[in-house]
């Protein structure tokens, strides 16, 4: 089998997204230390940013292109890589474990009678090997795992790898037109609230809780993300309350995130909310509860009534920015 590894760069509206350049430095990083070589892939229509992956010290961008794939197709995409993973003899595939990145990781992998480790929050090398740590059992524990396969697929956490800059001296786009695609699936449309930021994609997270009382103290909420220029999240029983949208949630049922800065604002901490935000780099609670496990894993905690603090804090944070 050739040494090689694929890099699966995922765009959204014709733009390569955030998660996508932590996959593209830490592909470099193993090449480098692997003495791999490596290709970094995207599909789509028109791609309007990838001039920055130079930043990133990529060095040549090979976009499959077809008009009718500016949105997703699974089935179109599976073939395009399969075929592209076989044809440069690529036997590493990395992917950002975005909603896209985890749709099609598996189906390329029963393709390429691939092993697959999902979900990394570190990945190193042993020898020549593939160490790969994600959490199991509700973020409680975390996991080694080594893949034996020829073909290896790894989706990585976003949020969690860092986009390392290393300029480049050049770059290219390599583009390859497809004529032919697999539309027997395609995503149609895609809704998202106006203004808002994505949790998957946010540096931070300002996330609400039963402690709330009731959605009509949402805006409280809203307002400190605003201020923090920061995505508003949700715990489960808020969303199941019919409070908030499902595509805020936070948790083993929602979104799993990994933002800089993480506020629990009257969120007790149950075990699969704390499996999808434990790896936050700082967290903040506020909870009337001082026994709340969301406590256990906060870098900083307020006890105390939400309603009353929040509002305070929100203004000091204000004062601080002006």
């Amino acid at each position: 089998m050739s040494n090689k590894i694929l890099v699966f760069l995922e765009q959204r509206n014709g733009q390569i997204k955030k998660s996508s350049f932590e996959v593209a430095s830490k592909g470099l990083e193993l090449a480098t230390k692997l003495n791999y070589e490596i290709s970094f892939v995207t599909i789509g229509s028109e791609i309007s940013n990838s001039s920055d992956l130079k930043e990133f010290g990529v060095s040549e961008l090979v976009h499959l292109k077809n008009s009718n794939l500016s949105e997703y197709s699974s089935s179109a995409y599976t073939q395009l890589l399969k075929n592209f993973a076989l044809e440069n003899k690529a036997t590493i595939l990395l992917f950002s474990n975005t909603a896209m990145g985890k749709d099609l990781s598996p189906r390329l992998a029963v393709k390429l009678n691939a092993g697959v480790m999902s979900d990394l929050i570190a990945l190193e090398i042993s020898g020549t090997e593939l160490i790969g740590t994600r959490p199991i059992y509700a973020g409680k524990a975390l996991e080694e795992i080594k893949l034996v396969s020829d073909f290896k697929v790894l989706t990585l956490r976003p949020n969690v790898f860092k986009a390392e800059k290393r300029e480049t001296a050049s770059f290219s786009v390599n583009l390859k037109e497809i004529a032919e695609v697999d539309l027997s699936t395609k995503v149609v449309e895609i809704k998202k609230s106006s203004g808002k930021i994505d949790v998957a994609e946010a540096d931070i997270i300002v996330s609400g809780g039963r402690g709330l009382k009731g959605p009509e103290n949402f805006p409280l909420v809203e307002q400190l993300a605003e201020v923090l220029g920061a995505a508003v999240g949700a715990s489960r029983a808020v969303v199941d309350a019919g409070w908030r949208s499902h595509s805020e949630q936070v948790g083993q049922t929602g979104k799993t995130v990994s933002p800089t800065l993480y506020f629990a604002l009257g969120i007790s901490g149950a075990i699969q909310h704390l499996a999808g935000m434990s790896t936050s780099k700082y967290i903040v609670a506020i909870n009337k509860d001082k026994d709340a496990p969301i406590f256990s894993i906060a870098d900083y905690g307020i006890v105390g009534d939400v309603l009353e603090i929040l509002p305070v804090l929100t203004e000091e944070i204000k004062k601080i920015k002006s």
